[in-house]
């Protein structure tokens, strides 16, 4: 394990797991048709890997976790876990273990027997049940809460059982749906951090969906964007918000980007302006910069040594954490983020004219 918490894979076994060519980890092309709509992604994973799939509402997300999970059977395509086609095995018998949204825990067993009930599924004792639920619920930190029935839990206590009872099966893939969404903000906080240790030390495969950047980007290894049934881009969470390829990516990220062709540090934008870069490129490219690095005057600015300058009208402001978004139209469609004091130094509201500027030096351009 890095010092940040994630796991390297550099061994022989899993090298070629990742890359769906060995007996380990999960391989799969799911193929799910449903009407008008068609997912049709590839999702491998390393023993040991969290990965989250991420998208837009509608992008196939929830579609292909109920598919892993044998909730909705694959149109075509293929499922194999350490080397075991799964296709036609019915949910009940696959090594699968699945936290869901909100958690579906039995409201009239305590949080003990909620645990043990994947165990006595699979033909524990009603003892030996018990005892690995303890041992897992301790782990949670929830050993005193063993008696309490989910009413009686908080949210993150809730989650936490979920989580318990998912893994006492001992799964060889953990599906994970929107895990944290039924928190309050400060509840969050705390269980995003308890969880990212218990996936951490989660020795199989573990696949996460969510809409949060935050929790995708703090929890996986490996991110694969889904849009309209299909991944559009993957990668560490450091590539993919360094190297946006979509506008949903960007916007998930915090970036405004642009496509154009390159000719040296000079990009022009499909149907736009020419933008100043420091990388030397020629061709089709992207450029992304973030909107705390556009700088906003009133009136055209003189002797500034920003290399970009666009002459832009305030679509709309709205409160960013704790800036102002602004959405501006114009010279270059384009989000800036300023601080209260300096939006209402400048004046700003929907319809005013401003100048924007963004240096080279905070522009980043690469090959589309």
């Amino acid at each position: 394990m890095t010092g940040t918490g994630r796991r390297e894979h550099d061994g022989p076994a899993g090298a070629a797991s990742a890359l769906g060519k060995g007996p380990d980890g999960l391989d799969a092309r799911l193929v799910v048709d449903r009407g008008t709509f068609r997912l049709d992604i590839a999702l491998t994973a390393a023993p040991g890997e969290v990965v989250a799939l991420l998208g837009p509402n509608g992008a196939g997300k929830s579609t292909a976790l109920r598919a892993l999970a044998g909730l909705t059977p694959l149109t075509t395509g293929h499922l194999r876990l350490d080397g075991r086609e799964l296709d036609r095995l019915p949910p009940d018998s696959r090594p699968v273990g699945v936290v869901f949204q909100d958690y579906l825990l039995f409201p009239h067993l305590t949080a003990l027997d909620n645990v043990a009930f994947g165990p006595r599924c699979r033909g524990a004792t009603k003892a030996r049940a018990r005892a690995t639920a303890a041992v897992l619920l301790d782990r949670m930190g929830l050993a005193d809460h063993a008696g309490s029935k989910p009413r009686r839990l908080s949210g993150g206590q809730a989650q936490r059982v979920a989580l318990a009872r998912a893994l006492a099966t001992s799964p060889r893939l953990l599906l994970l749906d929107e895990p944290l969404a039924a928190l309050d903000a400060r509840t969050r906080l705390e269980v995003r951090a308890r969880l990212r240790r218990r996936l951490a030390a989660f020795e199989a495969v573990a696949v996460l969906v969510t809409h949060d950047p935050l929790d995708a980007m703090v929890l996986a290894d490996r991110l694969v964007v889904v849009e309209h049934g299909r991944v559009v881009q993957e990668g560490t969470p450091r590539d993919i918000a360094r190297h946006p390829r979509t506008d949903y990516i960007a916007r998930l990220v915090g970036l405004n980007l642009y496509t154009g062709r390159a000719e040296g540090h000079t990009v022009r934008l499909d149907g736009g302006p020419t933008v100043t870069t420091t990388e030397d490129l020629t061709g089709r490219v992207f450029v992304a910069f973030p909107p705390g690095a556009v700088t906003l005057h009133s009136s055209r600015p003189t002797g500034s040594s920003a290399r970009n300058l666009w002459h832009c009208e305030v679509g709309g402001m709205e409160t960013h954490g704790d800036q102002i978004r602004v959405d501006l139209t114009g010279g270059l469609p384009l989000a800036a983020d300023l601080t209260t004091v300096a939006a209402a130094e400048l004046g700003l509201h929907p319809g005013a004219d401003v100048w924007a500027t963004v240096k080279a030096t905070q522009t980043h351009a690469y090959p589309v």
